[in-house]
């Protein structure tokens, strides 16, 4: 499986410098700090032997181009947390929680949820980045991931993100081809029956979407 070395403090600096939105926390942000914070999450991690996996923006540049992204993301047990007091919480339920080491915003997923933990388990691979090896989700353990997320986010009428992480869902199933039948019977675990319709019927749509792009304008011929 072919992968991207992705320059995770270059992606987060770019995403966060050319946010329109960030115009007026620019004038007060430390990019120095930040840059820093970046190999120190990872290195907490690692002298402390703490079990995580990046998710995210950031694991996805590591498959497919052009994502954005101002954050880290990791899966991680909650004992795991409450090792790494450097990472000050100002958001916290049973299965998620959100940070900051330093200027660097870590968004982190809880093993209490039976799926993150399976992905945490099993669906994870130490990949190369610029700035040293991560252990980081794969391909499959991301499509759980994003499946998962949207019968939330449709019920939130989070539209603007339901867009987001069905083209992430695209672009995946574009250029690693997966077994969809693992997936579905993983995800029937963890959602209700009537969501699982649902989300074998996006993944249809996304399938015929890919062929009919295959086939337009003499693709592939």
């Amino acid at each position: 499986m072919p992968t991207n070395v992705v320059n995770i403090s270059e992606v987060i600096l770019n995403g966060i410098v050319f946010d329109p939105k960030n115009s007026k926390a620019l004038k007060h942000m430390d990019f120095e700090k930040l840059i820093e914070s970046i190999p120190r999450l990872f290195e907490l991690l690692e002298q402390r032997k703490i079990d995580y996996a990046l998710i995210g923006g950031i694991a996805m540049l590591v498959y497919v181009d052009g994502r954005n992204t101002q954050d880290v993301d990791i899966i991680i047990a909650t004992d795991g947390l409450d090792r790494l007091p450097e990472i000050k919480i100002d958001e916290r339920n049973p299965e998620f929680a959100r940070g900051w080491l330093g200027e660097l915003r870590v968004d982190l997923l809880f093993t209490n949820n039976k799926l993150f933990k399976k992905v945490l388990s099993d669906h994870v691979a130490e990949r190369d980045f610029v700035e040293r090896k991560v252990t980081c989700a794969t391909a499959e353990g991301l499509l759980l991931l994003k499946l998962f997320a949207l019968p939330s986010l449709y019920r939130q009428v989070r539209f603007d993100r339901v867009r987001i992480y069905e083209n992430d869902v695209a672009e995946l199933m574009e250029h690693y081809s997966p077994k969809t039948p693992p997936i579905f019977d993983e995800l029937a675990k963890h959602v209700l029956p009537s969501d699982l319709e649902e989300i074998r019927n996006i993944v249809r749509e996304i399938e015929e979407r890919i062929a009919r792009s295959r086939k337009r304008f003499g693709n592939g011929q």
